[in-house]
């Protein structure tokens, strides 16, 4: 019964500021394919005594599935790529997020790095200048990815060269 309570709360946070914009703008909404548009969907989840947003309910998903192999388009336990962990662990939060690290980049609200907290997401580039790998970020520097073919989700720290040179934005739902 908490389960079904906490997920119709959940619905109602995200469904009620959509529900007022649309209302207040006069337009249909967005016309995009994209899950949801930029900047929405960040209003905190609140139960009584415990307050958690959308982004640590995720990262505690994330969590859970530590160890769990990658797998080259994988979205669910039995493997992930970056994107499918990132966008599995935020739907069991209640949100639906865009199948691609590109396309959940464009959808997530920016913000400064220096502001970083858990359950944000961190956007890297790789070979390109193109967004092409995105994590979770746990706090203490650590974020949780599907890093590659023959390892597993796992922790990774910012403060390691490779992902700090490759950091490029901070997005937040």
């Amino acid at each position: 019964m908490f389960r079904s309570l906490r997920k119709m709360a959940v619905e109602l946070v995200f469904l009620l500021p959509v529900v007022l914009l649309v209302a207040c703008s006069g337009a249909a909404g967005p016309t995009s394919k994209s899950a949801i548009a930029p900047g929405q969907a960040t209003a905190p989840v609140e139960f009584g005594y415990l307050a958690r947003n959308v982004g640590t309910m995720a990262l505690d998903t994330a969590r859970s599935m530590l160890g769990v192999a990658y797998r080259y388009g994988g979205a669910d336990p039995r493997g992930f790529d970056c994107s499918g962990l990132v966008q599995y662990s935020y739907a069991k939060a209640g949100l639906k997020l865009p199948r691609t690290s590109q396309d959940i980049f464009r959808a997530s609200q920016l913000v400064n790095p220096g502001n970083l907290r858990a359950g944000d997401l961190v956007f890297f580039t790789i070979s390109s200048k193109k967004i092409a790998h995105v994590g979770i970020y746990a706090g203490n520097k650590r974020f949780i990815h599907a890093p590659s073919s023959g390892k597993g989700v796992s922790y990774a720290s910012l403060k390691t060269p490779y992902w700090k040179n490759r950091l490029v934005a901070v997005g937040r739902f």
